[in-house]
């Protein structure tokens, strides 16, 4: 099972913020410098995640992003349903259907479905503030990467990586299909 970089930027993201003061703010370029990754990408993200009420906008001059709520009320399995554009681990998940013949026969899609759920159960069982217990650590070693800023090439992906946008339908919280 492998997740999109969108859903990869958005735990990143929370975490990053998780790991910070509760009302502190930090800016995309903050969360860009730390993680040295495209600022581009995570402005798109960090919409989805206010939107989705993850996260919380301060305008203005001395303005940036927070969480908007606590890390132990944010499920990690939540959030992943929310920013994940499909779980179609393979051609016949697809509701529109596929062209592979023994679709209707195999018994493949049953067993990759459960593997599916039991992936997303134990996603369920944690929250963001799980994901912290280390926080100073985490907080020490985002801010070591900040001062560091290396350049960026803003809009390239790692090998294997592909960039997905959110569809209008996108985030209803309702189940995967399988």
């Amino acid at each position: 099972m492998r997740l999109t970089l969108y859903t990869d930027f958005s735990l990143r993201i929370l975490i990053y913020l998780g790991a910070k003061k509760r009302d502190e703010l930090s800016t995309i370029q903050d969360i860009s410098n730390a993680y040295q990754i495209s600022k581009n990408h995570l402005m798109k993200v960090s919409h989805e995640l206010g939107k989705a009420g993850y996260i919380e906008t301060v305008r203005g001059r001395k303005g940036g992003i927070r969480l908007a709520l606590e890390p132990g009320d944010i499920n990690i399995g939540e959030v992943v349903r929310r920013m994940e554009d499909d779980f179609y681990l393979v051609e016949c998940f697809n509701p529109s259907g596929g062209s592979c013949p023994i679709s209707p026969v195999c018994g493949l899609k049953g067993v990759l479905g459960r593997a599916l759920q039991a992936y997303l159960q134990v996603l369920d069982e944690y929250t963001l503030q799980d994901l912290l217990v280390n926080k100073d650590d985490l907080r020490a070693i985002l801010q070591q990467q900040n001062e560091v800023t290396l350049p960026q090439t803003e809009d390239v992906l790692p090998p294997g990586y592909e960039w997905h946008s959110i569809p209008a339908v996108h985030g209803t919280g309702e189940e995967p299909q399988v």
